[in-house]
């Protein structure tokens, strides 16, 4: 096959990001002389995690839908204009053969555009929910790859394909062993371990119930490593000081060794935290972010929750329901077991290469 160019479009959160990053490589791994240009957000986070990744990437001007200011919505069409002028730019000088959505901001013009064009496009839509984008550009997309069957109700059935959720390499081959993981963040191997992640930007609830019970994890002998997102990272450092039982981080970028060190976990919802923790099948309670798009991360959780793979406590909730409830959970090893016997129906470690397989045989 003669050397394809795919824009890879997306980003926002690290939940679209990662996958996107494992979907480039998976496709590099089969086609080596592949290239790659990603297309995001200007100020989001892809602006900085894809180049680490080794990729190049190139930022347009738009910005998604605030549902909670709705003054600031006003500027919108006028950033979608001058987003579409900027893709148009971008794919006379690239060139694609090839457009993949991850979903995030950037989507919906760099897809819309390339369809107009007739450019190939793929969607990889990470939630139980469908967000509204990609139902839209599901129409004439080539294919839609979703992480769960069930999904004729937001795509059309004949360009559904079941994947699961592209995780990072580092996650789903790691080899690390717990004392490894709790030297690498300077905890006891004697002592129980809680991982909260609030998703890659923080989550205020989760991290103002953490800082109000500190003294509950410490009476019932507990330890932490507490992602906290950056702007709650100075709040939980001072709280903290004192408390050598606690790793305070505001972005771990060892996940991999956050996995292998925790024994319960708490977390939102996003898909990406719902992929990573089935594969490596750690007792949680989910706690997910009420403000998401069609409130798709409590859709997220509910498909483990009524697996018995997961527990799940409301956002509103949390402050005074989350810290006893994880506590009982970590005392209970017999709930810890059946957990992760459960979270493995839900457990798609080859995500990627499905993806990648499938988008190589379709432009073949």
């Amino acid at each position: 096959m003669m050397h394809k160019k795919f824009i890879i479009a997306g980003g926002g959160t690290g939940g679209h990001i990662f996958p996107a990053i494992a979907i480039a490589n998976a496709i590099k791994k089969q086609m080596n002389d592949a290239v790659f240009l990603f297309v995001g957000a200007k100020g989001k986070m892809e602006m900085e995690k894809v180049p680490q990744a080794g990729y190049d990437i190139e930022g347009i001007d738009i910005a998604g839908f605030n549902r909670s200011a709705l003054i600031k919505n006003i500027s919108l069409p006028f950033k979608l204009i001058k987003s579409f002028i900027q893709v148009a730019g971008i794919f006379k000088r690239f060139k694609p053969d090839a457009v993949i959505g991850v979903g995030g901001y950037s989507t919906f013009p760099v897809l819309k555009y390339a369809q107009s064009k007739g450019t190939p496009t793929f969607i990889h839509e990470a939630n139980s929910f469908a967000g509204k984008s990609n139902m839209l550009l599901a129409k004439k997309a080539t294919r839609v790859f979703t992480v769960s069957e069930g999904m004729e109700k937001f795509f059309p059935s004949e360009k559904i394909s079941v994947s699961g959720n592209p995780v990072r390499e580092s996650i789903v081959n790691s080899k690390i062993k717990k004392q490894t993981a709790l030297n690498h963040f300077g905890l006891s191997p004697n002592v129980k371990t809680v991982l909260v992640i609030g998703g890659s930007l923080g989550a205020k609830s989760i991290n103002e119930a953490v800082k109000d019970n500190l003294e509950l994890f410490e009476k019932n002998n507990l330890q932490l490593i507490w992602q906290t997102g950056v702007h709650f990272y100075a709040t939980a450092k001072d709280a903290t000081a004192h408390r050598p039982m606690v790793f305070v981080s505001d972005f771990i970028q060892r996940m991999d060794y956050a996995y292998a060190a925790a024994d319960v976990v708490i977390s939102r919802s996003g898909a990406m935290s719902v992929s990573e923790l089935s594969i490596v099948r750690k007792p949680v309670i989910f706690v997910p972010y009420p403000f998401a798009a069609e409130d798709h991360q409590t859709a997220n959780a509910m498909n483990l929750v009524e697996k018995n793979a997961a527990m799940m406590i409301a956002d509103k909730d949390a402050r005074e329901k989350l810290i006893p409830a994880i506590v009982d959970l970590a005392k209970n090893e017999n709930k810890q077991e059946d957990m992760k016997i459960n979270m493995g129906i839900f457990a798609i470690p080859d995500a990627d290469k499905r993806v990648a397989d499938e988008i190589i045989k379709i432009l073949s």
